[in-house]
């Protein structure tokens, strides 16, 4: 027991350390490197990247999915338990200006997530199956060189670690207690659904998780857009004093209040810098796997497309859940996690929030765990090559109800500290590459034939 307690310290301890301040200096820092080098693209062509978006409901080009399919895989993956858990817990530890944090984190990552798009279009392979093939190790392999090779391995390695637990038993986790609480249901067979449900999809790889996607994410976006933005209605006159609480105590200290035990300045960037990054991904090389596979044959075009799954999930659905938890008065019940956010729902529209947040957090965690399973994927085909495909489908599948019946507090800690050590890798990367990327995409706005398309 003894020896359990020095690993879980051990690991605390390197968790501190990797979500530090310097890593925070990191991630906001080269977000907004890349935004000043972009001479801020991703906020004045938004309506550009909705444009793309539209348009790549159809192919553009080679690859495997559709542009449209690749973001919604993306977002299948980003939009989960850091939407309705994350935000309250940030929330919850750091007072109300850590929303304004995840808000910071999200503006620069725009620009994060655009040049990951690009460069995952611009240096992708084909494998021998013939599937579009990139992410973070390739693009550090193909436009860093063999000197950098150990970076792509070490991005890999960490990517493929943190899936089983972020992207696999933490959202099983989620979703079997939800259902438990809210139906009675036991764990383990929410597990074994979940299990065989994710098996099923798995059988048709990539394009079969991207074709369930499709039509998942934007079904249960909206579902749970509308129920946040019913209760926001109900509560219009107190939203301007939510946004100015958040803005106020994003640059002060928050005093305890209610349940709430109050929050130090530092601690409520922490927590939303920290919380923005699980939420969105910004940054931590995740998202460019699946945009790799779009079927484009532009990095310009699918990298707009890339940055709006930031803006998406936090701008967006973030800010509903902050919002609600907010106006609702509930950041100061000293609930937490994903049991704060249904109290607000439940404060917001009696008899039936509680239900959106349960089935908001299924649908989201489900399809997480669908998302991630690609990015593990790649991950193992690129340290071990294709034939490493099928083992690690089963074990990714194995694994669910595991993570469906055991308290995971170790592995949501284990899990964040590989999330940040994927990042590492990948935000170098970016940095080193980013003349790549202005290049682009200054020739490119330039072009007067691409600037009659975005005008």
């Amino acid at each position: 027991m003894r020896h359990v307690e020095t690993i879980e310290s051990w690991v605390g301890t390197i968790n501190g350390l990797v979500w530090g301040p310097p890593m925070l200096v990191l991630i906001l820092g080269t977000g907004l490197f890349l935004m000043i080098g972009l001479r801020l693209m991703p906020l004045l062509k938004l309506g550009f990247g909705f444009r793309m978006l539209w348009a790549g409901r159809h192919a553009q080009g080679q690859g495997n999915i559709t542009p449209f399919n690749a973001l919604m895989t993306s977002l299948a993956a980003t939009i989960g338990t850091g939407n309705i858990a994350g935000v309250a817990t940030a929330i919850a530890i750091g007072g109300p200006g850590a929303l304004f944090w995840m808000w910071c984190t999200a503006l620069v990552g725009m620009a994060t997530k655009y040049a990951e798009g690009v460069l995952a279009v611009k240096y992708r392979e084909v494998d021998e199956k013939g599937n579009y093939v990139g992410g973070p190790m390739y693009y550090i392999k193909n436009g860093l060189g063999r000197r950098w090779l150990w970076l792509g391995t070490a991005f890999a390695i960490f990517g493929g670690l943190a899936g089983f637990g972020i992207g696999n038993m933490v959202q099983a986790n989620s979703v079997s207690h939800a259902l438990s609480g809210k139906f009675a249901i036991p764990e383990l067979w929410s597990g074994i659904a979940m299990a065989v449900m994710v098996g099923l999809v798995l059988i048709g790889g990539i394009r079969w998780i991207a074709q369930v996607a499709g039509k998942l994410v934007p079904f249960m976006a909206i579902a749970y857009v509308v129920g946040g933005l019913v209760v926001l209605a109900f509560n219009i006159e107190k939203i301007p004093e939510a946004i100015y609480q958040i803005v106020l105590h994003a640059f002060s200290p928050t005093a305890a209040a209610g349940g709430f035990a109050g929050a130090t300045l530092m601690l409520g960037i922490q927590m939303g810098v920290a919380r923005g990054i699980f939420s969105n991904e910004a940054g931590l090389g995740s998202a460019p796997i699946a945009h790799a596979a779009a079927q484009s044959n532009d990095p310009i075009q699918q990298g707009t497309v890339a940055m709006l799954g930031t803006f998406i999930d936090t701008i967006i659905i973030c800010t509903i859940t902050g919002l609600v938890i907010m106006v609702t008065g509930e950041w100061m019940s000293g609930e937490t996690g994903a049991g704060l956010s249904a109290a607000a729902f439940s404060a917001g529209l009696p008899s039936v929030g509680g239900y959106i947040v349960t089935f908001g957090l299924a649908l989201f965690a489900f399809t997480t765990i669908l998302g991630w399973s690609v990015y593990g994927e790649r991950c193992m085909e690129y340290l071990f090559g294709i034939h490493a495909i099928v083992p690690f489908r089963l074990v990714w599948v194995a694994v669910i109800p595991v993570g469906a019946t055991l308290e995971l507090d170790f592995i949501w800690l284990v899990a964040d500290t590989l999330n940040a050590l994927m990042a590492i890798p990948n935000l170098v990367a970016l940095l080193l590459l980013s003349p790549v990327v202005f290049r682009m995409t200054h020739d490119y706005f330039a072009d007067p034939i691409n600037r009659r398309v975005v005008t």
